[in-house]
């Protein structure tokens, strides 16, 4: 099976991983998730973005332990490395949930504005479905195959709301995972049903790319004390290079579903 997924990401820019969390992990996933809205109430988000008609998390890192097992799980790292090959690190993990009955789609984009460069693509990023993501419910639209054509849609589409004739939209159980090159053209959709729609996003870049978060500075240190060497290399903690990037580069940002 992982051929047949390496083969997707290859031809189609995307992937998914039908329930890979099972149900108490991902019940554990979900009454955190929830208990950081409730504990953060209006600054929920505020480390990295906020929007209107969504609720946000963000430096989930930092938030506890059962984060730590989204990030390092070794069939995700294995699709990432095909990706990005063997040099990424973690450049985020946030979480999304759209309100229910949010009208408005996100525009089409690839993450951080990044097309590949001469050593090959720079961005890969997951989607945790937290809940099940239906056509209805504002599930992640994705352009198959745009991740080979190095255009970004702003520069072919005057109307980057609007639908793509060749979008399709990412569907799969709560407790799915999608897995995507990030340089494919996606954005998250309308939510038209009573319930929010949550799911948790880790954004990898190669190594030689600024963290959308710069994880040194975020992570608490009692936080950093804890992590084993395998998560420290994965969040480029003792990685000069990283420094300098990150601190060369403040307050990035860009649409993450």
């Amino acid at each position: 099976m992982m051929d047949e997924h390496r083969r997707q990401l290859d031809v189609d820019g995307y992937t998914v991983l039908p329930q890979l969390v099972d149900a108490a992990w991902l019940q554990e996933l979900r009454a955190r998730v929830e208990a950081l809205f409730e504990e953060e109430g209006e600054n929920a988000g505020h480390e990295f973005k906020q929007e209107p008609h969504a609720r946000r998390l963000a430096n989930l890192v930092d938030k506890g332990e059962v984060f730590e097992r989204v990030i390092s799980h070794p069939v995700l790292l294995e699709l990432v490395e095909h990706v990005l090959g063997p040099d990424y690190k973690l450049s985020s993990l946030n979480a999304r949930s759209t309100n229910p009955f949010a009208p408005e789609p996100q525009p089409l984009h690839v993450d951080m504005g990044l097309l590949p460069d001469e050593r090959g693509n720079t961005v890969c990023n997951s989607v945790w479905m937290l809940d099940d993501f239906t056509p209805d419910n504002g599930p992640t639209r994705v352009v198959p195959g745009s991740h080979l054509w190095r255009r970004l849609p702003k520069d072919e589409m005057t109307d980057l709301l609007a639908p793509h004739p060749n979008e399709v939209l990412i569907t799969a159980p709560a407790g799915s995972v999608a897995v995507y090159n990030a340089h494919l053209w996606h954005g998250g959709t309308a939510n038209r049903t009573n319930r929010h729609r949550r799911a948790l996003h880790g954004f990898f870049v190669r190594r030689d790319q600024p963290q959308q978060q710069y994880q040194k500075a975020m992570l608490r240190p009692e936080t950093q004390a804890r992590l084993s060497p395998a998560l420290r290399h994965l969040l480029a903690l003792d990685d000069p290079l990283n420094d300098r990037l990150s601190q060369s580069q403040p307050g990035l940002s860009g649409f993450m579903k």
